[in-house]
């Protein structure tokens, strides 16, 4: 009996880059991009489906959910889970490298516009760097993925129309900048009024909506924002908002 080829670090990462960019309801080997992956690799859109399924054997969001990947996680497969879960900007770029490496890709077709990511989120645009450039297309991916492409407060299905919204402020905290668990996707409109303070999400994951805007800002206020006051947001399939980074956010940006 052949034995079977182990998964090389190179391998593992790019593995580690499609499930952050794959839906969970997608790790199977019918997906196209699944197959595309495991033709560029040298293995079978099955192997490739099963690695996806321990890495998400690995992820707490999914198995809390009485959901399960498969149950043959290897060593090698923890490590990078740990490696991706410990250093988002270094794991980002060490995927997209492997993935260059290897040759393999999936569907770049709801990226968002290339101005957008070479935004520095301070108001003035800049040349970013590889890593950052690399790493903000990651976390949107992941985040847009992990909530189905839809906006978690309103359910709007427009990638086009989606943001990946940081909880804490990309400019307050460098280290969890690229952190999945850092994000919601919500629509441009309530990206916006989130970034401002004027929206927050309570920890029972409720929307709160600010006092400052009262009902004389107009019936489209009332309709496409404040009517959602006490109404839960959809949840992820993955990286599920941190009640940590939730709590900074009501403390420090919400207008009360």
């Amino acid at each position: 009996m052949p034995t079977r080829r182990a998964w090389s670090r190179t391998e593992l990462l790019a593995a580690g880059w499609l499930y952050c960019r794959l839906p969970f309801g997608r790790f199977h080997h019918r997906n196209p991009d699944v197959i595309r992956f495991a033709e560029t690799i040298g293995r079978t859109p099955s192997a490739v489906a099963m690695k996806l399924s321990n890495l998400a054997s690995l992820d707490p969001v999914i198995t809390g959910s009485g959901r399960s990947g498969l149950q043959g996680a290897s060593a090698a497969d923890r490590s990078i889970w740990q490696e991706m879960h410990a250093d988002w900007p270094a794991f980002a770029l060490a995927a997209k490298e492997a993935v260059e490496a290897l040759g393999c890709e999936v569907d770049d077709s709801q990226d968002e516009p290339e101005a957008a990511l070479a935004t520095d989120y301070t108001g003035h645009e800049h040349l970013v760097t590889r890593a950052q450039r690399v790493g903000q297309r990651l976390f949107r991916d992941a985040v847009l993925t992990a909530y189905n492409a839809r906006c978690c407060i309103t359910g709007l299905a427009v990638p086009r129309l989606l943001v990946a919204s940081h909880i804490v402020p990309w400019r307050k905290d460098p280290s969890q900048r690229l952190n999945p668990a850092n994000g919601l996707c919500l629509s441009s409109l309530h990206d916006k009024a989130f970034d401002i303070g004027l929206i927050t999400i309570r920890a029972d994951w409720t929307i709160a909506i600010s006092p400052a805007i009262d009902e004389a800002a107009g019936d489209f206020w009332q309709k496409a924002v404040a009517a959602y006051e006490g109404r839960k947001i959809s949840l992820p399939d993955r990286f599920q908002p941190s009640p940590q980074f939730l709590a900074h956010h009501r403390a420090n940006v919400f207008i009360r």
